[in-house]
C-alpha cells in the first residue's frame, strides 16, 4: 500500500471537514463519518478526488461504530489515524435548567462516541500489519477553563483528557500512539457566534478574537505526521489574544 489511511469523525463541517480534506491532499485515503450524509458528501467534494469514503455514522450508537470501521477496514485495508472530532454542546443555560436530555446527547457523542471509536481503533491497529497507528482525540481547552454555562461539554472534555492519557498508556505495548489537540476560537460556523460577543466570566458580553481554522489543520498534520515511536502528547492551539490565560 502507498497511501495512508485515515478516519475522521464530525467530517461533515468545520475542523472535521478542514482536516479531512487536508488530509486527503496529503495523500491519505480517508474515510468521513458523521450523521448527515449530504454534508460528508460536501467535504468529499472539496477533497482530493477520490480519496473519500463516506460513511454516515451515529458515533454514539456502538453498532454504528462498529460498522463504521469494519467498512474501513474491509474498502481501504487499514487505519493509521484516528481523528476523534465529533462532539458539541448543550445551550448555554444556568446548570439547573438543563435537561436530562441534553447532558445525556453531550455525553454520548462527545464522551462515549470516542470511546466507542477508540476501541474499534485499538481492535483495527492491533490485528493489522504493521501493527500500530494513531488517535488524536479533539479535546478542549475549557477541560481546564470553561466558559459559563458550559458543564456538560466541559465535563466530557475533561473526561477526554483523562481518555487520551488511558489510551497513550494502554496503546504502548501496541505501537499505538494517541494525543489531544484543545483548541480556542476557531474561526468555524459553530464559533462565529464568539465575533458577535459571547458571555464572559465576569458577567459581562464581549467579542473574542478569532483565528483561521488552518492553524488547527496544520497542527493536526504535524501531530500525524510524526513516526510512531513519537507522540505529541496533548498541544493547545489557540488565538493569540482570545481570553484564555488569565480568563475569570
Amino acid at each position: 500500500m502507498t497511501h495512508k489511511v485515515a478516519i475522521v469523525t464530525g467530517a461533515g463541517s468545520g475542523i472535521g471537514r478542514a482536516v479531512a480534506v487536508a488530509l486527503s491532499r496529503e495523500g491519505y485515503r480517508v474515510a468521513l463519518a458523521g450523521r448527515r450524509r449530504a454534508e460528508l458528501e460536501g467535504t468529499a467534494a472539496l477533497a482530493a478526488a477520490g480519496s473519500c469514503l463516506v460513511l454516515p455514522t451515529d458515533v454514539s450508537d456502538p453498532s454504528a461504530v462498529e460498522a463504521l470501521f469494519s467498512a474501513a477496514r474491509e474498502q481501504l485495508g487499514r487505519l493509521d489515524l484516528l481523528f476523534n472530532n465529533a462532539g458539541f454542546g448543550a445551550r448555554a443555560v444556568p446548570l439547573e435548567e438543563l435537561r436530562p436530555d441534553e447532558w445525556r446527547n453531550v455525553v454520548e457523542v462527545n464522551l462515549n462516541g470516542t470511546f466507542f471509536c477508540t476501541q474499534q481503533a485499538f481492535k483495527l491497529m492491533k490485528a493489522q500489519s504493521p501493527r500500530g497507528g494513531r488517535i488524536i482525540n479533539n479535546g478542549s481547552i475549557s477541560a481546564a477553563v470553561p466558559r459559563p454555562h458550559s458543564a456538560p461539554y466541559t465535563a466530557t472534555k475533561h473526561a477526554i483528557t483523562g481518555l487520551t492519557k488511558s489510551t497513550a498508556l494502554d496503546g504502548r505495548a501496541f505501537d499505538i500512539a494517541c494525543g489531544q489537540i484543545d483548541i480556542g476560537n476557531a474561526e468555524t460556523d459553530t464559533a462565529s457566534r464568539m465575533k458577535a460577543g459571547v458571555l464572559q466570566a465576569h458577567g459581562a458580553v464581549a467579542a473574542e478574537p478569532m483565528m483561521a481554522v488552518d492553524n488547527v489543520v496544520k497542527a493536526v498534520l504535524f501531530m500525524a505526521s510524526l513516526p510512531l515511536d513519537a507522540n505529541v502528547q496533548f498541544m493547545t492551539v489557540l488565538a493569540t489574544k482570545m481570553p484564555f490565560v488569565g480568563r475569570g
